[in-house]
């Protein structure tokens, strides 16, 4: 049998994995901005899954029930923003040299905006709800030093996939691609971070 830690990193990578908004944003901060800030952009990410599966783990029911008696709001806010964001990516340009001294972005401002962009999507944690229910966890009779190992490996599983990610990213594609092919970059990624902020707008409707 798997350790709950061991169940929880799998459960972290596999969660954070799946090509999303989140997952644009990384790819195409890492370029521009270089692996730390890309890398940045999936630590928000991680922490609003952690507090999430939290609040599913340790069985905080007046805080799920209340996420999701607000769903409506707190996606259509999140969606907005994700519209913003798409735009934002869609008008910038690339910088005029990619290996660059000092971010245009700060880390916490990376982490900020994907922390806000996960915490906006109360959906989320149903699954987090169903993962522990499924285990048997999240309750009295389990303990919640059990949750919490599992909760700690969903955070650090995440990492381990951003980290993944904005390092392959930098090294592999930044130093290659050339100037006009950012400004595709930023138009397709702008495209689609826009394209799941009017799903999410969509769904609410």
């Amino acid at each position: 049998m798997l350790s709950l830690f061991i169940k929880g990193l799998i459960i972290g990578f596999s969660i954070a994995a799946p090509v999303g908004p989140i997952g644009v944003l990384c790819i195409n901060r890492s370029l521009h901005e270089g692996w730390k800030v890309g890398l940045a952009t999936g630590i928000g990410a991680a922490l609003a899954d952690g507090i999430y599966g939290a609040i599913a783990g340790f069985g905080l029911t007046w805080m799920s029930n209340f996420l999701i008696s607000h769903a409506w709001w707190i996606k259509f806010i999140g969606g907005c923003f994700l519209i913003y964001l798409g735009a934002k990516t869609f008008f910038s340009r690339p910088p005029k040299q990619l290996v660059i001294r000092h971010s245009h972005i700060t880390l916490l401002a990376a982490a900020g905006t994907t922390f806000f962009l996960t915490v906006t999507n109360p959906m989320t944690i149903l699954s987090f709800m169903a993962v522990f229910a499924g285990l048997g966890l999240g309750n009295a009779h389990t303990g919640y030093i059990a949750a919490a190992k599992m909760v700690f490996g969903i955070i650090l599983g995440s990492l381990f996939w951003w980290l993944f990610l904005s390092t392959g990213v930098s090294l592999l594609f930044r130093n290659k691609i050339k100037k006009v092919k950012l400004y595709w970059v930023n138009f397709l990624s702008g495209l689609i971070i826009m394209a799941f902020g009017l799903i999410a707008l969509n769904w609410n409707l």
